[in-house]
């Protein structure tokens, strides 16, 4: 007990010295507790070496913003250290980041293997601009280190995963995928937005590159966005010397005070989402007109261990399906909500819905296909009750079976 209070200490420590101090330095700016928006395109020299020095390196010197700002170079440094890497590069939207931090590895010829079912935007690269350019990709259940060594081929350069995903929640087996991909030479690539390094720690699991978006849980308040790419020195190097430089998409000045902002109290949102997440589910789990929760902490997840083993916890995203298999249960059930707003995205303050057959024409709804019946639940910073009277209600409403 008193070792894992230790460790638990340690590690609270270092997370509040990261979050509140690392990077700041508030002489150089009149002391405000609040470092400022640095709004400038560009910074002067008077000395014309230390201005050729500059292009040297725009990763380590004021230069131009689109390279790095003062202001999102303070974030920068707080999201390296958090996924205990040694660089982070920063970027307009987590779609930007997975764009940029796979591209620059990539060559005509080569050959990805991603999990089924990925990112909308990394499937659309996968699938409408990669074949451009003669890359393959194959997709993967990925749920064990088998079906990665099998989906691989002598031109495999790239694994990309999302452990768990952001729907269904299926992980990948991360110590083993990087460890087998090291042998081969293979970037191993992350989108660990559902968990953050506060949960899920990938770096430490040998994982190459960590994505989170930054929209969700860092920003905190569905009022900007932003992507996140750590991995080591040389990695992110090659990122901003080709695709982050060339295309320009790094995040801006106002952009990265916001997401500073939101940093600043992301661990005690973590922690009441987690612990509302965890009443809900229990109230779900009870309910006659719930047939199916998935979530990655609930003992019937399939890959329930394997969760417990990786992640610290599971929180935020919940899916459910109801008994009722009709389309219009599913559509008064979600319109039934009044404390959950229908939209996309996730990870601010207010809890969401949002069924799978918004995506899907509704002639071609099948009610025995368990995946058109998902509902996803996002929750929020509201109390737990309020929450779960919201939800008692609309099932109600929506009836049994």
């Amino acid at each position: 007990m008193f070792t894992f209070a230790f460790y638990y200490l340690y590690f609270m420590d270092n997370i509040s010295h990261i979050i509140n101090e690392l990077g700041e330095d508030r002489e150089q700016y009149f002391n405000a507790v609040s470092p400022p928006i640095w709004q400038a395109s560009n910074f002067a020299f008077k000395e014309v070496e230390k201005f050729a020095h500059a292009f040297e390196d725009e990763r380590n010197e004021y230069l131009y913003s689109r390279g790095i700002n003062p202001t999102t170079d303070i974030l920068r440094k707080k999201l390296a250290a958090l996924d205990g890497a040694e660089d982070c590069l920063l970027f307009n939207s987590g779609a930007a980041a997975i764009f940029a931090g796979i591209f620059p590895f990539l060559k005509a010829g080569d050959h990805i293997v991603s999990v089924k079912n990925p990112y909308s935007s990394a499937k659309k690269m996968f699938e409408a601009i990669l074949p451009r350019f003669n890359v393959t990709v194959t997709y993967t259940e990925g749920k064990t280190i088998e079906q990665w060594k099998e989906a691989t081929r002598s031109n495999t350069v790239l694994f990309y995963l999302e452990s768990p995903n952001s729907w269904t929640y299926e992980l990948q087996p991360l110590q083993e995928i990087a460890a087998f991909a090291k042998q081969k030479s293979i970037i191993t690539f992350i989108d660990n937005t559902y968990c953050t390094p506060l949960y899920q720690n990938v770096m430490e699991l040998g994982i190459d590159i960590a994505m989170q978006t930054a929209t969700k849980y860092i920003g905190g308040h569905s009022d900007t966005l932003g992507g996140v790419l750590c991995g080591s020195k040389a990695i992110m190097k090659k990122i901003f010397d080709t695709e982050f430089m060339t295309i320009g998409s790094g995040l801006q000045p106002f952009n990265g005070w916001l997401l500073l902002r939101g940093l600043r109290t992301l661990p005690m949102r973590l922690e009441r989402i987690n612990q509302t997440t965890r009443q809900v589910v229990d109230f779900l789990d009870t309910h006659d007109a719930v047939e199916k929760i998935i979530f990655p902490f609930h003992p019937s997840f399939d890959q329930y261990e394997l969760a417990k083993k990786q992640m610290k916890a599971a929180f935020g995203l919940v899916t459910i399906v109801l008994k009722k298999k009709d389309r219009e249960a599913i559509i008064k059930f979600c319109e039934s909500l009044q404390h959950f707003l229908m939209a996309v995205s996730w990870g601010g303050h207010e809890s969401l819905v949002i069924p799978r057959c918004t995506f899907i024409k509704k002639e071609l709804y099948n009610p025995d296909d368990e995946t058109h019946r998902h509902i996803r639940l996002y929750l929020g910073l509201e109390d737990a009750d309020f929450l779960i009277r919201d939800l008692a209600k609309a099932l109600e409403l929506t009836g049994k079976e």
